[in-house]
């Protein structure tokens, strides 16, 4: 570990000189790489000094101890070296933490796909009403949140509402809301009072440039059509809703609203990149380990993740077998409980992995 955070410090100080360099100040790319690269590391070097720093103190204390005769000193110098023990005994796993692989998708925007599943009308409002828990979510983190397509069922419900969500570590909170959800109520339709189960799938997809997910034109078919709302009444008088196929894989995004036809169409790249990008990283994820896949965060589509059940008022993340019994909270965004414990579960397991 302390090679590997020598090397990591040593790059770290490989940036700061090469930014100090004239040459350097003057391309402005490339300094805006080397000021990235090197916030991305100031965290970890920074613990690396605070660790380095405990063990030359721990060093000076135990010498202390085989040379110092007097009582009073020798209990001072005990006394420092159990705090200088217990802070590197902290110190230890959270470097350990630092130095896992980072998923390069974390400080990205995302694109969520909430689609009603089984239940009818029923599994629309939900869909609906998981829409609006992100969105608060969203907004107490102070992320931005534009819809890109929605496909209402005209009694409050979504049949399919995909938005973009831009924030600070965005993809990195909301990664684990990828699969289906579950709902157990009494809907407002029914007269017997019997509970119903319904469900929705929830796609998380990290937001991808041009760069990034290159998508070849050739390989497209691009239709334009009259925007149409709920209940089939047209929105606007123009053909500016788009419909993009890619042929290879046989995607189809369509997105429509009152603005352009050239909007809906990078909208609905920007969606067709997402997908394909993720297809390519459940790729790899196969080819890699064939045999054990992690049950936390995996991201399966077809994975019951969470059931919200409204007579018992008990949300269950059945990933992690947690039970919040605020579900109206819960409704309302308050969903940190289960992200947080996901993302240590995760970290648990990377580190077993690698064997820290």
């Amino acid at each position: 570990m302390l090679e590997k955070l020598a090397g990591i410090e040593a790059r770290y100080q490989e940036i700061e000189q090469a930014m100090a360099d004239p040459e350097t100040a003057v391309d402005y790319e490339r300094m805006a790489e080397l000021a990235q690269e090197k916030a991305e590391l100031e965290g970890i070097v920074s613990m690396y000094r605070a660790y380095r720093r405990v063990l030359d103190e721990i060093a000076q204390a135990e010498a202390l101890l085989d040379e110092e005769a007097d009582d009073d000193l020798l209990a001072l110098a005990r006394e420092e070296l159990d705090r200088l023990t217990a802070r590197r005994a902290a110190l230890e796993p959270e470097l350990r933490t630092m130095l896992l692989p980072r998923d390069p998708r974390d400080a990205k925007n995302v694109i969520v796909e909430i689609r009603a599943g089984a239940g009818g009308d029923e599994a629309g409002i939900f869909a609906a009403d998981l829409f609006r828990m992100y969105t608060r979510y969203a907004e107490a983190r102070n992320w931005k949140i534009e819809v890109l397509s929605a496909h209402e069922t005209g009694v409050g419900g979504f049949k399919e509402i995909i938005f973009q969500v831009k924030g600070k570590g965005a993809y990195s909170r909301l990664k684990y809301e990828s699969g289906v959800h579950r709902v157990q109520r009494v809907p407002v339709t029914e007269s017997a009072g019997r509970i119903h189960t319904s469900t929705a799938t929830v796609a998380v997809l990290a937001e991808m440039d041009e760069v990034e997910v290159h998508v070849d034109l050739n390989d497209l078919r691009i239709d334009v059509y009259r925007s149409r709302g709920a209940g089939g009444q047209s929105v606007n008088t123009t053909d500016s809703a788009v419909r993009v196929t890619h042929l290879p894989t046989g995607i189809v995004v369509a997105c429509q609203d009152e603005r352009s036809q050239l909007q809906n169409r990078a909208r609905a790249l920007s969606i067709l990149r997402a997908r394909l990008y993720e297809i390519e990283q459940e790729r790899l994820q196969e080819e890699q380990d064939s045999t054990r896949r992690s049950q936390v965060g995996s991201g399966e589509r077809s994975e019951k993740i969470r059931t919200y059940n409204y007579p018992q008022n008990r949300v269950t993340d059945h990933r992690i077998g947690m039970s919040n019994y605020n579900l109206p909270a819960v409704m309302q965004g308050d969903i940190d409980e289960f992200i947080d414990e996901l993302a240590a579960r995760e970290q648990a397991e990377k580190l077993q992995a690698v064997g820290a």
